[in-house]
Order: C-alpha cells, then structure tokens, then sequence
C-alpha cells in the first residue's frame, strides 16, 4: 500500500498545534501534545488541519529568527554610519548583511550542512511520518543560532528511490517550497538516513 492510499483512507482526526517558535503541526486528537507542543485552535481531517496551517503560518521563520532580525534592523536604524567611517571603502556593512542577515543569499550560494528536525523524537520513522505529510523541517546548523525551515514537499521533484526507511540506510532527495525573508525559495536537500544529515541549499523561485 503506497503512502497516498494510506491518506485517502485514514480516517483520524487531528488537531493543528504550534511550538514556542510559532512552528505548526499536526497531531492526533485523542492524544497528548508532545512536550513543547500546544493545541492551535484547529481539529479535523488531516486535509482541514492542513489547509489551516497553509492559512495562518505564512512565515515560516521561527519567532526568534524574526525577533533577531527586527533588532538587527532597529540597530541599524538607529546607529546609521556617517561621517568618515560613511566615506571608507571596506566591505564591513556588507558582509554584515550578507553573512548575518541576507539568509536567502547566503545559502543559496554553494552547498551547506543540514539536518532533519524533529521533535519530540528524532528517528526514521517520525521523519518518514513527516514526508508521508509533505511536510518537514530542515535545519542548516552551520548559520547563526542554526536556522531551521518548514518545507512544503514537492512530491514530483522529491525522489526517495534511494531511501530505505526500513533498513535506515540511503538518500532521500527532498525538494520543497518556502518563504524566507519575503522570498519565496526552494529548499533542495539530500539527506542521509543513517544520521538524518546531510547538504542542502535555497534556490530563489523566478516569479
């Protein structure tokens, strides 16, 4: 029985639930939220709990993501360069920008570490459970606080003919859409099930 079959029969009913980053999710409804986890306002079909999250997280930054950078941009704001230090050729405003603050620039420029993340457990099986709901979350550990991304599967660009989840070896090719600073990305990574790393990069989407 493929994973489509099992959702055009799965009769369960859920419930939309959020973290403390402002991360969504969904749960069965008869049973305990896991810890850090807190009911979003949402039960029903999967479909329904689905379509609501689509509707209500439309940022997919974590909340101390966004917090970091709305305090970057008040300090700079508030501290505008002028006089001499205006005037000296160097790149030190740009690379701030670009390192610290322009994450779409960033990674999409080569191939960078990442990671699957999951909670409250970390295996094989909750991550298949995430890709059998097309959606997961990536994290790219190298950037500052590590920045973890909700991916919205694409189904056609995905390949998992490498992946064997039972035997928890091979490569699963994730291919998702987001939006990260206003920009709207694709999230390409391959990750590793025997240690659910891997490489991964953005590639802005053309409008």
């Amino acid at each position: 029985m493929s994973a489509y079959d099992s959702d055009r029969e799965d009769t369960t009913i859920y419930k939309a639930v959020v973290n403390h980053e402002e991360q969504y999710s969904i749960w069965p409804a008869d049973r305990e939220n896991p810890l850090g986890w807190r009911d979003a306002g949402k039960t029903g079909a999967k479909a329904e709990c689905l379509a609501f999250i689509k509707e209500v997280w439309t940022d997919m930054r974590p909340l101390s993501l966004r917090k970091r950078m709305e305090e970057a941009a008040q300090r700079r704001a508030q501290s505008p360069e002028t006089g001499d230090d205006a005037s000296k050729p160097g790149p030190r405003a740009d690379s701030r920008s670009v390192d610290q603050d322009d994450l779409v620039t960033r990674l999409s420029k080569g191939e960078h570490s990442v990671e699957v993340s999951l909670r409250p457990e970390k295996s094989i099986q909750a991550f298949k459970e995430r890709i059998d709901r097309d959606y997961v979350h990536i994290k790219f550990p190298e950037t500052r606080g590590g920045t973890e991304l909700g991916v919205r599967l694409d189904r056609g660009a995905t390949d998992l003919s490498q992946a064997d989840f039972e035997g928890g070896k091979g490569l699963a090719h994730l291919v998702g859409g987001l939006t990260l600073d206003y920009v709207k990305v694709r999230c390409v990574a391959d990750i590793d099930l025997g240690t659910l790393t891997g490489k991964g990069h953005l590639e802005p989407v053309q409008l």
